[in-house]
């Protein structure tokens, strides 16, 4: 019989799995992969002002991750440099600060590695409603968003001439990546969270007939990563975070190989798609 501690892991794996997975996909396809890891590195500075300010550490993080969001935004629309340059001033810029503002805060303990990568093992009932609380939020969020950040992504001019505001889609999306972030990082840790936004939705690409069924099979991808993650972490002893990456490349990998039969058959369903 498993442990609860155990269990509580399982479901906050796979709660922040079923959200991570469609995100990543728009993160795949707007090759936004950066600007994730920006998001990521930018928690720690969040971390650095709640243990500051003694705020909520989930509010914390999301405020500074919305924060280098908007930044991000208004930078881009200055012009004069890339946004790649961009995305690497914010990411290491924010690293660097939320570490030297905890150097001096000597009289506060921090758990780095952690934060850096994960403890889904410590999980509480709370964090538990948290985590399928802002699952349900950010879902929700998708589905109404999914239209025009879909438009947004195949092509912004035209989105924009058919009235679906790309701008103000790609804004809201950002703000729910700073979300996802924030519940996310107790699970994998600061380091690790873009692994689990891209590695699944990347992998589904391989099958994915469709925009959808690809969201949907980075939900069911990330889910059996996290849970054979924690599976693996709890049979050899190893870290629980690291772990869930690890079987989630795995999964990758061995969707790589060749599989004529399957290929034939999306190739099939794509063909049939574009005619009709």
């Amino acid at each position: 019989m498993l442990d609860d501690f155990f269990v509580r892991a399982l479901l906050a794996g796979v709660g922040i799995a079923v959200v991570a997975g469609p995100l990543g996909c728009f993160v795949v396809w707007r090759r936004m992969a950066y600007f994730g890891d920006t998001m990521a590195h930018s928690a720690l500075l969040g971390i650095a002002l709640s243990l500051a300010l003694d705020w909520s550490l989930l509010m914390s993080v999301f405020l500074i991750s919305a924060l280098v969001s908007m930044i991000l935004v208004l930078l881009q629309r200055r012009g004069g440099l890339s946004t790649d340059s961009l995305l690497g001033i914010l990411s290491h810029a924010t690293l660097a600060i939320g570490l030297v503002s905890l150097a001096f805060m000597p009289w506060v303990r921090v758990d780095l590695l952690g934060y850096l990568f994960g403890d889904i093992l410590a999980v509480t009932k709370f964090d538990l409603a948290v985590i399928w609380g802002g699952a349900v939020i950010v879902g929700a969020v998708l589905l109404f968003l999914w239209r025009p950040l879909l438009a947004g992504t195949v092509n912004a001019e035209i989105a924009a001439a058919e009235g679906q505001s790309p701008e103000r889609a790609r804004i809201a999306f950002m703000l729910v990546m700073a979300f996802v972030i924030a519940i996310a990082m107790k699970i994998v840790g600061i380091l690790l969270i873009t692994a689990l936004l891209i590695i699944p939705a990347a992998t589904a690409r391989r099958f994915a007939t469709s925009p959808e069924v690809m969201a949907l099979l980075a939900g069911l991808f990330g889910a059996a990563a996290s849970t054979g993650g924690l599976y693996l972490s709890l049979g050899w002893d190893t870290p629980s975070g690291p772990s869930i990456v690890v079987v989630a490349l795995a999964m990758f990998i061995l969707a790589l190989l060749p599989l004529p039969e399957i290929s034939g058959r999306i190739a099939a369903v794509r063909r049939q798609g574009e005619t009709s």
